[in-house]
């Protein structure tokens, strides 16, 4: 029904639309069309009204929608397949569905806001609507299951070189899969695999991008740990920015396919904010402290504790120590 009310004043944009006619032709009452005006309202739809005119729409928000998409995006597979919602659960739900029932390689699912983001370790993750880049991207590489892990480095350097394309030098990778920007979080990429021990079935790589928030919206637990691309200076349209972390990450990928993850490995390392720091591991059943000094070919972090023995962690939460 809100849908309909927004092609109403979409073609009739510069003129006025009486809530009469759209409630006869909507079959609702006058009543559910002001409703609706005013939820499209709450999610950045500039409408003006007047008694005895009706209603004008004079501007809409920045969405990421397939036509806005479409005229821009110029990768050859990622986003070919476009699924576009308002709001969902969680993208990443939608895309392990999409993927079961046989959906192409390089089909993304994007939503404005998402109820129940999640990121790693089943943590929740912060999607206001039309505030940053929600969206999950499906993936079925031929390389053997034991690589996917490597995806989510993957995806953490092709979205770090698109930051600094977009002018956000200062922005680096944290072991594993989190983006920083002088130590507050700007992404999360969540990956998950379906599969065999010979094949992989389908890799759905779940990514989130603080775009547009501002810092006082943020909510109280996150205002010490959170950025965006608005809070770093960056003025950027978020549909140019996902044009731009699209392309990059195809690029990334067919890297990959054709020449393997060495080179992606190494970029991760100068891109890294993990690296040569003082950190503390909690890892599954123990808790390291020490020096990262390296990641190994399968994308391990490697820690140099203070006896001076090298761990291997597979798996782990990483905390950066402040500088002294």
């Amino acid at each position: 029904m809100r849908d309909e009310v927004l092609e109403f004043l979409r073609q009739n944009q510069g003129g006025f639309v009486s809530g009469q006619d759209m409630s006869e032709a909507c079959h609702v009452s006058r009543t559910a069309i002001w409703k609706h005006i005013k939820a499209l309202r709450q999610k950045g739809y500039k409408i003006e009204s007047y008694t005895k005119r009706g209603y004008r729409l004079l501007e809409e928000p920045d969405l990421l929608s397939p036509l806005a998409m479409k005229q821009i995006l110029k990768t050859d597979v990622f986003g070919k397949r476009y699924v576009y919602m308002d709001t969902t659960e969680s993208t990443n739900l939608e895309a392990r569905r999409l993927a079961q029932q046989g959906a192409e390689e390089g089909t993304v699912v994007v939503t404005e806001e998402q109820a129940a983001g999640r990121g790693r370790l089943s943590r929740g993750w912060y999607s206001p609507f039309g505030k940053g880049l929600w969206f999950s991207l499906i993936l079925r590489p031929d390389f053997a299951p034991v690589e996917a892990p490597k995806c989510t480095l993957m995806a953490a350097v092709a979205l770090t070189k698109a930051f600094h394309k977009m002018g956000l030098t200062d922005a680096g990778i944290k072991w594993p899969n989190d983006i920083l920007v002088n130590g507050r979080k700007l992404v999360g990429i969540l990956t998950e695999m379906s599969g065999s021990m010979e094949e992989i079935s389908y890799i759905v790589m779940g990514i989130g991008v603080n775009v547009k928030t501002k810092q006082e919206e943020l909510p109280e637990e996150l205002k010490l740990i959170a950025t965006s691309l608005t809070m770093e200076g960056i003025d950027i349209e978020r549909t140019e920015a996902f044009k731009i972390i699209l392309e990059s990450l195809e690029h990334q990928y067919y890297e990959v396919l054709d020449s393997g993850f060495e080179e992606t490995l190494n970029e991760w390392r100068q891109l890294s904010v993990t690296l040569g720091e003082e950190i503390e591991v909690r890892a599954p059943g123990n808790t390291y402290e020490g020096v990262a000094t390296d990641i190994d070919e399968d994308g391990n972090l490697l820690v140099r504790i203070p006896d001076g023995t090298v761990k291997r962690i597979m798996a782990g939460d990483v905390s950066i120590r402040p500088r002294k």
